[in-house]
Protein backbone atom coordinates (compact mmCIF):
# COMPACT_ATOMS: atom_id res chain seq x y z
CA UNK A 1 0.00 0.00 0.00
CA UNK A 2 3.04 2.29 -0.05
CA UNK A 3 3.23 2.37 -3.60
CA UNK A 4 2.16 5.93 -5.17
CA UNK A 5 -1.70 5.58 -6.13
CA UNK A 6 -3.29 6.76 -9.49
CA UNK A 7 -5.40 9.80 -9.42
CA UNK A 8 -7.10 11.30 -11.52
CA UNK A 9 -5.15 14.27 -13.84
CA UNK A 10 -7.85 16.81 -14.60
CA UNK A 11 -11.31 17.48 -12.61
CA UNK A 12 -12.86 17.36 -16.22
CA UNK A 13 -11.66 13.89 -16.00
CA UNK A 14 -12.72 12.75 -12.75
CA UNK A 15 -16.42 14.77 -13.21
CA UNK A 16 -16.78 12.45 -16.33
CA UNK A 17 -16.02 9.51 -14.54
CA UNK A 18 -17.94 10.49 -11.72
CA UNK A 19 -21.04 11.31 -13.88
CA UNK A 20 -20.14 8.15 -16.03
CA UNK A 21 -20.63 6.11 -12.70
CA UNK A 22 -24.21 7.63 -11.63
CA UNK A 23 -25.38 7.63 -15.36
CA UNK A 24 -25.82 3.92 -16.60
CA UNK A 25 -28.85 1.62 -17.26
CA UNK A 26 -30.86 3.32 -13.93
CA UNK A 27 -31.14 6.55 -16.16
CA UNK A 28 -32.07 5.14 -19.52
CA UNK A 29 -33.88 1.49 -18.12
CA UNK A 30 -35.24 2.66 -14.85
CA UNK A 31 -36.18 6.01 -14.71
CA UNK A 32 -38.48 6.46 -17.47
CA UNK A 33 -40.10 3.20 -16.64
CA UNK A 34 -40.35 4.37 -12.70
CA UNK A 35 -41.80 7.72 -14.06
CA UNK A 36 -44.48 5.77 -16.21
CA UNK A 37 -45.73 4.03 -13.01
CA UNK A 38 -45.48 7.16 -10.58
CA UNK A 39 -47.36 10.08 -12.32
CA UNK A 40 -44.64 11.89 -14.48
CA UNK A 41 -43.75 15.22 -13.96
CA UNK A 42 -45.12 14.86 -10.21
CA UNK A 43 -42.37 11.82 -9.76
CA UNK A 44 -39.54 14.68 -11.69
CA UNK A 45 -40.32 16.95 -9.04
CA UNK A 46 -40.39 14.81 -5.70
CA UNK A 47 -37.50 13.06 -7.52
CA UNK A 48 -35.55 16.56 -7.53
CA UNK A 49 -36.19 17.34 -4.05
CA UNK A 50 -35.40 13.77 -2.97
CA UNK A 51 -32.02 14.01 -4.24
CA UNK A 52 -31.25 17.71 -3.01
CA UNK A 53 -32.71 16.90 0.46
CA UNK A 54 -31.76 12.98 1.13
CA UNK A 55 -29.41 11.48 -1.80
CA UNK A 56 -26.67 14.77 -1.86
CA UNK A 57 -26.03 14.85 1.40
CA UNK A 58 -25.55 10.69 1.92
CA UNK A 59 -23.30 11.28 -1.84
CA UNK A 60 -21.03 14.23 -0.46
CA UNK A 61 -20.46 11.82 2.95
CA UNK A 62 -19.22 8.61 0.41
CA UNK A 63 -17.08 11.33 -1.57
CA UNK A 64 -15.86 12.82 2.08
CA UNK A 65 -15.25 9.43 3.16
CA UNK A 66 -13.30 7.91 0.14
CA UNK A 67 -11.00 10.94 -0.41
CA UNK A 68 -9.87 10.86 3.52
CA UNK A 69 -9.50 7.49 3.53
CA UNK A 70 -7.44 7.12 0.41
CA UNK A 71 -7.65 3.24 -0.71
CA UNK A 72 -10.01 0.66 -1.72
CA UNK A 73 -13.69 1.00 0.69
CA UNK A 74 -12.03 -1.75 2.98
CA UNK A 75 -8.81 0.40 3.49
CA UNK A 76 -10.76 3.86 3.99
CA UNK A 77 -13.16 2.36 6.45
CA UNK A 78 -10.26 0.59 8.46
CA UNK A 79 -7.81 3.46 8.04
CA UNK A 80 -10.83 6.30 9.21
CA UNK A 81 -11.92 3.48 12.08
CA UNK A 82 -8.60 1.51 12.92
CA UNK A 83 -9.43 -2.01 14.37
CA UNK A 84 -13.07 -1.45 14.92
CA UNK A 85 -15.84 -3.54 12.69
CA UNK A 86 -17.11 -0.94 10.57
CA UNK A 87 -14.50 -1.46 8.03
CA UNK A 88 -16.71 -4.44 6.85
CA UNK A 89 -18.81 -1.84 5.52
CA UNK A 90 -16.42 -1.41 2.68
CA UNK A 91 -16.29 -5.29 2.25
CA UNK A 92 -20.46 -4.84 1.56
CA UNK A 93 -19.99 -2.09 -0.28
CA UNK A 94 -17.03 -4.27 -3.00
CA UNK A 95 -19.38 -7.57 -2.52
CA UNK A 96 -22.37 -5.45 -3.69
CA UNK A 97 -20.60 -4.02 -6.79
CA UNK A 98 -19.39 -7.34 -8.08
CA UNK A 99 -23.10 -9.13 -7.07
CA UNK A 100 -24.57 -6.06 -9.57
CA UNK A 101 -21.84 -6.04 -12.05
CA UNK A 102 -22.84 -10.05 -12.30
CA UNK A 103 -26.23 -9.36 -13.48
CA UNK A 104 -25.92 -5.75 -14.98
CA UNK A 105 -23.57 -7.09 -17.48
CA UNK A 106 -26.21 -9.55 -18.59
CA UNK A 107 -28.10 -6.65 -19.82
CA UNK A 108 -25.37 -4.90 -21.28
CA UNK A 109 -24.74 -7.99 -23.39
CA UNK A 110 -28.33 -7.02 -24.33
CA UNK A 111 -27.63 -3.64 -25.80
CA UNK A 112 -24.19 -4.87 -27.60
CA UNK A 113 -26.71 -7.44 -29.27
CA UNK A 114 -29.81 -4.65 -29.99
CA UNK A 115 -27.33 -2.30 -31.79
CA UNK A 116 -25.79 -4.97 -33.66
CA UNK A 117 -29.28 -6.02 -34.96
CA UNK A 118 -30.09 -2.72 -34.85
CA UNK A 119 -27.18 -1.70 -37.82
CA UNK A 120 -28.15 -4.97 -39.56
CA UNK A 121 -32.02 -4.05 -39.39
CA UNK A 122 -31.56 -0.38 -40.43
CA UNK A 123 -29.43 -1.37 -43.51
CA UNK A 124 -31.30 -4.66 -45.15
CA UNK A 125 -35.39 -3.75 -44.16
CA UNK A 126 -35.46 -0.38 -42.48
CA UNK A 127 -38.84 -1.25 -41.61
CA UNK A 128 -38.68 -4.33 -39.63
CA UNK A 129 -40.33 -5.42 -36.82
CA UNK A 130 -37.69 -5.01 -34.46
CA UNK A 131 -39.86 -6.04 -31.60
CA UNK A 132 -39.97 -9.62 -33.22
CA UNK A 133 -36.24 -9.15 -34.05
CA UNK A 134 -35.39 -8.73 -30.91
CA UNK A 135 -38.20 -10.80 -29.02
CA UNK A 136 -36.34 -14.49 -29.51
CA UNK A 137 -32.90 -13.24 -28.23
CA UNK A 138 -32.99 -12.96 -24.66
CA UNK A 139 -35.31 -16.30 -24.12
CA UNK A 140 -32.37 -18.40 -26.41
CA UNK A 141 -30.43 -20.89 -24.49
CA UNK A 142 -26.84 -19.89 -25.67
CA UNK A 143 -26.35 -16.59 -27.85
CA UNK A 144 -26.95 -14.08 -24.48
CA UNK A 145 -23.65 -16.19 -22.74
CA UNK A 146 -21.08 -14.57 -25.83
CA UNK A 147 -22.65 -11.03 -25.64
CA UNK A 148 -22.26 -11.20 -21.69
CA UNK A 149 -19.02 -12.07 -21.73
CA UNK A 150 -18.12 -9.53 -25.00
CA UNK A 151 -19.67 -6.69 -22.85
CA UNK A 152 -17.55 -7.76 -19.66
CA UNK A 153 -14.32 -8.28 -21.27
CA UNK A 154 -15.07 -4.81 -22.81
CA UNK A 155 -15.56 -3.25 -19.12
CA UNK A 156 -12.08 -5.38 -18.52
CA UNK A 157 -10.22 -3.98 -21.13
CA UNK A 158 -10.67 -0.48 -20.56
CA UNK A 159 -9.82 -0.81 -16.72
CA UNK A 160 -6.84 -2.52 -17.79
CA UNK A 161 -5.07 0.49 -18.46
CA UNK A 162 -5.31 2.00 -15.53
CA UNK A 163 -7.47 5.41 -13.88
CA UNK A 164 -5.71 7.91 -16.13
CA UNK A 165 -5.09 5.84 -19.33
CA UNK A 166 -7.82 4.17 -19.05
CA UNK A 167 -11.29 5.29 -16.68
CA UNK A 168 -10.26 9.22 -17.40
CA UNK A 169 -10.01 8.52 -20.54
CA UNK A 170 -12.30 6.37 -21.95
CA UNK A 171 -14.90 8.18 -19.56
CA UNK A 172 -14.48 11.43 -21.44
CA UNK A 173 -14.97 10.33 -25.06
CA UNK A 174 -18.26 7.91 -23.80
CA UNK A 175 -20.17 10.42 -21.92
CA UNK A 176 -19.21 13.33 -24.68
CA UNK A 177 -20.79 10.77 -27.07
CA UNK A 178 -23.75 9.76 -25.23
CA UNK A 179 -25.12 13.24 -24.25
CA UNK A 180 -24.49 14.25 -28.29
CA UNK A 181 -26.52 11.07 -28.84
CA UNK A 182 -29.43 10.89 -26.87
CA UNK A 183 -30.04 14.47 -27.45
CA UNK A 184 -30.43 13.61 -31.37
CA UNK A 185 -32.57 10.74 -30.16
CA UNK A 186 -34.93 13.16 -28.09
CA UNK A 187 -34.81 16.19 -31.30
CA UNK A 188 -36.44 12.80 -33.40
CA UNK A 189 -38.96 11.73 -30.47
CA UNK A 190 -39.97 15.19 -30.55
CA UNK A 191 -40.76 16.05 -34.13
CA UNK A 192 -43.30 12.83 -33.77
CA UNK A 193 -46.83 13.98 -34.49
CA UNK A 194 -48.75 13.40 -30.68
CA UNK A 195 -45.00 13.63 -28.93
CA UNK A 196 -46.70 16.85 -27.11
CA UNK A 197 -48.55 14.81 -24.87
CA UNK A 198 -45.26 13.04 -23.91
CA UNK A 199 -43.88 16.34 -22.77
CA UNK A 200 -47.16 17.29 -21.16
CA UNK A 201 -46.94 14.11 -19.40
CA UNK A 202 -43.19 14.77 -17.90
CA UNK A 203 -43.32 17.94 -17.52
CA UNK A 204 -46.69 19.07 -15.90
CA UNK A 205 -47.70 17.46 -12.62
CA UNK A 206 -50.66 15.90 -11.89
CA UNK A 207 -50.21 15.91 -7.58
CA UNK A 208 -53.61 13.73 -7.67
CA UNK A 209 -51.89 10.82 -8.34
CA UNK A 210 -49.26 11.56 -5.85
CA UNK A 211 -49.11 8.52 -2.90
CA UNK A 212 -46.77 7.86 -0.27
CA UNK A 213 -45.37 5.07 -2.45
CA UNK A 214 -44.90 7.76 -5.30
CA UNK A 215 -42.69 9.51 -2.67
CA UNK A 216 -40.79 6.23 -1.57
CA UNK A 217 -40.22 5.62 -5.56
CA UNK A 218 -38.80 8.95 -5.85
CA UNK A 219 -36.28 8.94 -3.12
CA UNK A 220 -35.18 5.16 -3.87
CA UNK A 221 -34.76 6.11 -7.73
CA UNK A 222 -32.80 9.28 -6.74
CA UNK A 223 -30.80 6.87 -3.99
CA UNK A 224 -30.38 4.04 -6.58
CA UNK A 225 -29.71 6.50 -9.71
CA UNK A 226 -26.65 7.84 -7.55
CA UNK A 227 -24.94 5.00 -7.38
CA UNK A 228 -24.78 5.64 -3.61
CA UNK A 229 -23.91 2.51 -0.87
CA UNK A 230 -22.03 0.17 -3.62
CA UNK A 231 -18.44 1.56 -3.31
CA UNK A 232 -17.99 3.39 -7.09
CA UNK A 233 -18.70 6.94 -5.40
CA UNK A 234 -15.73 6.17 -2.96
CA UNK A 235 -13.25 4.26 -4.57
CA UNK A 236 -13.17 7.01 -7.22
CA UNK A 237 -12.85 9.48 -4.98
CA UNK A 238 -9.46 8.05 -3.30
CA UNK A 239 -8.06 8.66 -6.85
CA UNK A 240 -9.55 12.38 -6.37
CA UNK A 241 -6.64 15.45 -5.12
CA UNK A 242 -7.14 16.92 -1.45
CA UNK A 243 -7.56 20.71 -3.60
CA UNK A 244 -11.22 19.41 -5.06
CA UNK A 245 -14.28 20.69 -3.77
CA UNK A 246 -16.38 17.97 -2.59
CA UNK A 247 -19.18 19.75 -2.53
CA UNK A 248 -18.87 21.34 -5.87
CA UNK A 249 -18.02 18.12 -7.38
CA UNK A 250 -21.26 16.41 -5.98
CA UNK A 251 -23.42 18.55 -6.67
CA UNK A 252 -22.23 18.86 -10.76
CA UNK A 253 -22.23 14.85 -10.97
CA UNK A 254 -25.93 15.33 -9.22
CA UNK A 255 -26.97 17.82 -12.01
CA UNK A 256 -25.31 15.47 -14.80
CA UNK A 257 -27.29 12.59 -13.38
CA UNK A 258 -30.28 14.19 -12.85
CA UNK A 259 -29.99 16.05 -16.20
CA UNK A 260 -29.33 12.86 -18.20
CA UNK A 261 -32.51 11.02 -16.76
CA UNK A 262 -34.86 13.78 -17.52
CA UNK A 263 -33.13 13.96 -21.51
CA UNK A 264 -33.09 9.81 -21.48
CA UNK A 265 -37.07 10.09 -20.27
CA UNK A 266 -37.41 12.93 -23.11
CA UNK A 267 -36.17 10.36 -25.70
CA UNK A 268 -38.43 7.61 -24.46
CA UNK A 269 -41.52 8.81 -23.45
CA UNK A 270 -43.33 11.51 -26.13
CA UNK A 271 -41.71 8.89 -28.69
CA UNK A 272 -43.82 6.06 -27.21
CA UNK A 273 -47.24 9.09 -27.04
CA UNK A 274 -46.79 9.77 -30.68
CA UNK A 275 -46.99 5.81 -31.99
CA UNK A 276 -49.51 5.43 -29.42
CA UNK A 277 -51.34 8.36 -31.31
CA UNK A 278 -50.45 7.43 -34.63
CA UNK A 279 -52.50 4.09 -34.17
CA UNK A 280 -55.18 5.01 -32.08
CA UNK A 281 -54.46 3.66 -28.67
CA UNK A 282 -53.37 4.45 -25.27
CA UNK A 283 -50.12 4.75 -24.37
CA UNK A 284 -48.07 2.05 -22.41
CA UNK A 285 -45.59 3.78 -20.30
CA UNK A 286 -45.65 2.40 -17.23
CA UNK A 287 -44.90 -1.05 -19.19
CA UNK A 288 -41.71 -1.71 -16.59
CA UNK A 289 -38.76 -2.69 -17.49
CA UNK A 290 -39.54 -4.22 -20.36
CA UNK A 291 -40.26 -0.47 -21.65
CA UNK A 292 -36.42 0.26 -23.67
CA UNK A 293 -36.23 -3.64 -24.25
CA UNK A 294 -40.05 -4.29 -25.52
CA UNK A 295 -42.06 -1.64 -25.89
CA UNK A 296 -39.53 0.72 -27.82
CA UNK A 297 -38.19 -1.78 -30.46
CA UNK A 298 -42.04 -1.60 -31.91
CA UNK A 299 -41.85 2.12 -31.46
CA UNK A 300 -39.10 2.09 -33.47
CA UNK A 301 -40.27 0.05 -36.34
CA UNK A 302 -42.98 2.52 -36.87
CA UNK A 303 -41.11 5.56 -36.76
CA UNK A 304 -40.02 7.42 -40.13
CA UNK A 305 -36.33 6.76 -39.67
CA UNK A 306 -36.99 4.22 -36.90
CA UNK A 307 -33.78 2.39 -38.03
CA UNK A 308 -31.47 5.36 -37.28
CA UNK A 309 -33.36 6.20 -34.39
CA UNK A 310 -32.70 2.38 -33.03
CA UNK A 311 -28.89 2.47 -33.51
CA UNK A 312 -28.66 5.54 -32.01
CA UNK A 313 -30.14 4.59 -29.06
CA UNK A 314 -28.78 1.39 -28.44
CA UNK A 315 -25.73 2.90 -28.63
CA UNK A 316 -26.33 5.34 -26.19
CA UNK A 317 -27.61 2.68 -24.55
CA UNK A 318 -24.32 0.68 -24.11
CA UNK A 319 -22.00 3.42 -23.78
CA UNK A 320 -24.42 4.63 -20.65
CA UNK A 321 -23.88 0.71 -19.17
CA UNK A 322 -20.19 0.57 -19.86
CA UNK A 323 -19.59 3.76 -17.81
CA UNK A 324 -21.11 2.69 -15.07
CA UNK A 325 -20.03 -1.23 -15.41
CA UNK A 326 -16.66 0.69 -15.65
CA UNK A 327 -16.99 2.04 -11.72
CA UNK A 328 -18.73 -0.90 -10.79
CA UNK A 329 -15.30 -3.44 -11.87
CA UNK A 330 -12.78 -0.51 -10.82
CA UNK A 331 -14.04 -1.25 -7.09
CA UNK A 332 -13.09 -5.15 -6.89
CA UNK A 333 -9.92 -4.07 -8.90
CA UNK A 334 -8.90 -1.64 -6.60
CA UNK A 335 -9.89 -4.34 -3.54
CA UNK A 336 -7.90 -7.32 -5.10
CA UNK A 337 -4.50 -4.65 -5.71
CA UNK A 338 -4.63 -3.64 -2.77
CA UNK A 339 -5.41 -6.02 -0.47
CA UNK A 340 -4.68 -8.82 -2.43
CA UNK A 341 -1.56 -7.43 -3.44
CA UNK A 342 -2.14 -8.45 -7.55
CA UNK A 343 -1.02 -6.52 -10.45
CA UNK A 344 -3.85 -4.23 -12.26
CA UNK A 345 -3.89 -6.72 -15.23
CA UNK A 346 -4.17 -9.84 -12.99
CA UNK A 347 -6.81 -8.04 -10.92
CA UNK A 348 -8.90 -7.43 -13.79
CA UNK A 349 -8.96 -11.15 -15.09
CA UNK A 350 -9.66 -12.03 -11.54
CA UNK A 351 -12.86 -9.93 -11.35
CA UNK A 352 -13.60 -11.14 -15.50
CA UNK A 353 -13.91 -14.73 -14.20
CA UNK A 354 -15.55 -14.22 -11.08
CA UNK A 355 -17.76 -12.09 -12.37
CA UNK A 356 -18.53 -13.55 -15.72
CA UNK A 357 -19.27 -17.16 -13.65
CA UNK A 358 -21.87 -15.37 -12.06
CA UNK A 359 -23.27 -13.60 -14.95
CA UNK A 360 -23.24 -17.06 -17.18
CA UNK A 361 -25.89 -18.26 -14.43
CA UNK A 362 -28.00 -14.93 -14.36
CA UNK A 363 -27.87 -15.23 -18.55
CA UNK A 364 -29.03 -18.87 -18.55
CA UNK A 365 -32.15 -17.79 -15.93
CA UNK A 366 -33.71 -16.71 -19.01
CA UNK A 367 -33.24 -20.18 -20.77
CA UNK A 368 -31.82 -23.26 -20.05
CA UNK A 369 -31.70 -22.43 -16.18
CA UNK A 370 -35.22 -20.65 -16.27
CA UNK A 371 -36.99 -23.19 -13.65
CA UNK A 372 -33.85 -23.09 -11.63
CA UNK A 373 -35.07 -20.84 -8.15
CA UNK A 374 -33.09 -19.41 -5.68
CA UNK A 375 -35.53 -18.43 -2.68
CA UNK A 376 -38.25 -18.51 -5.64
CA UNK A 377 -36.34 -16.27 -7.86
CA UNK A 378 -34.65 -17.07 -10.90
CA UNK A 379 -30.69 -16.35 -10.58
CA UNK A 380 -31.26 -13.14 -12.54
CA UNK A 381 -33.48 -11.58 -10.04
CA UNK A 382 -32.06 -13.02 -7.26
CA UNK A 383 -29.23 -10.96 -7.92
CA UNK A 384 -31.08 -8.21 -8.92
CA UNK A 385 -33.66 -8.53 -5.50
CA UNK A 386 -30.47 -8.68 -3.06
CA UNK A 387 -28.16 -5.59 -4.20
CA UNK A 388 -31.36 -3.80 -5.02
CA UNK A 389 -33.28 -4.10 -2.25
CA UNK A 390 -31.03 -5.37 0.95
CA UNK A 391 -27.24 -4.39 -0.02
CA UNK A 392 -27.25 -1.10 -1.40
CA UNK A 393 -29.91 0.32 1.01
CA UNK A 394 -28.08 -1.24 4.03
CA UNK A 395 -24.74 -0.34 2.47
CA UNK A 396 -25.85 3.48 2.04
CA UNK A 397 -27.41 3.17 5.40
CA UNK A 398 -24.19 2.26 7.25
CA UNK A 399 -22.03 4.58 5.34
CA UNK A 400 -24.95 7.34 6.80
CA UNK A 401 -24.30 6.39 10.22
CA UNK A 402 -20.35 6.14 9.83
CA UNK A 403 -20.14 9.43 8.50
CA UNK A 404 -23.03 10.70 10.69
CA UNK A 405 -21.99 9.20 13.95
CA UNK A 406 -18.96 7.37 14.21
CA UNK A 407 -16.61 10.00 12.25
CA UNK A 408 -16.21 13.25 14.24
CA UNK A 409 -17.56 16.13 13.09
CA UNK A 410 -14.60 18.16 13.15
CA UNK A 411 -12.92 16.06 10.83
CA UNK A 412 -16.37 15.85 8.53
CA UNK A 413 -16.18 19.53 8.37
CA UNK A 414 -12.38 19.70 7.82
CA UNK A 415 -12.30 17.14 5.14
CA UNK A 416 -15.28 19.00 3.36
CA UNK A 417 -13.95 22.77 3.37
CA UNK A 418 -10.49 21.10 2.79
CA UNK A 419 -9.11 22.06 6.17
CA UNK A 420 -10.58 25.79 6.12
CA UNK A 421 -9.32 26.40 2.64
CA UNK A 422 -12.79 26.60 0.90
CA UNK A 423 -15.20 29.25 1.68
CA UNK A 424 -17.98 27.26 2.09
CA UNK A 425 -20.90 28.88 4.86
CA UNK A 426 -20.45 27.08 8.19
CA UNK A 427 -24.32 27.05 7.91
CA UNK A 428 -24.05 25.30 5.03
CA UNK A 429 -21.49 22.18 5.81
CA UNK A 430 -23.21 21.86 9.24
CA UNK A 431 -26.62 21.56 7.41
CA UNK A 432 -25.41 18.81 4.98
CA UNK A 433 -23.53 17.03 8.03
CA UNK A 434 -26.97 17.17 10.21
CA UNK A 435 -28.84 15.61 6.92
CA UNK A 436 -26.84 12.92 7.23
CA UNK A 437 -26.40 12.28 10.78
CA UNK A 438 -30.35 12.98 11.47
CA UNK A 439 -32.50 12.54 8.02
CA UNK A 440 -30.47 10.32 5.82
CA UNK A 441 -31.06 7.14 8.42
CA UNK A 442 -34.85 7.48 8.49
CA UNK A 443 -34.99 8.20 5.02
CA UNK A 444 -32.80 5.15 3.89
CA UNK A 445 -34.71 3.03 6.47
CA UNK A 446 -37.95 3.69 4.74
CA UNK A 447 -36.30 2.62 1.00
CA UNK A 448 -35.02 -0.44 2.53
CA UNK A 449 -38.24 -1.39 4.42
CA UNK A 450 -40.45 -0.28 1.23
CA UNK A 451 -38.17 -2.12 -0.92
CA UNK A 452 -38.04 -5.21 0.80
CA UNK A 453 -41.70 -5.37 1.08
CA UNK A 454 -43.00 -4.31 -1.90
Amino acid sequence: MNKPRETFNSRMGMLMAMAGSAIGLGNIWRFPYMMGRNGGAAFILIYIIMLVVLCLPVMVSEYLIGRRGGFNPFSSFDRLAPGSKWRWIGFLAVLSSACILSFYCVVGGWSVKYLLDSCTLAFSNPHSDYAAAFGGFIGSPFKPLLYTLIFLGLTGLIIVFGVHKGIERMSKIMITVLFVIIVLVVVRSLTLPGAVDGVRYMFVPDFSKVTAGTCISAMGQAFFSLSIGCGTILTYASYVSKQENILASSAWISFFDTLFAIIAGLAIIPAVYAIAYMNGVEPDVSAGPGLVFITLPGVFSQMPLGGVVAILFFLALLLAALTSAISLMEVVVAFIIEELRRSRARAVLMSFLVCGVVGVFCSLSFGPLEGFKLFGLSVFDFFDYITSNIMLPVGGLLLAVFAGWRLKRANYLDELTNGGKLNIPRWLALTIYYLVKLVAPVGISLIFLNCLFS
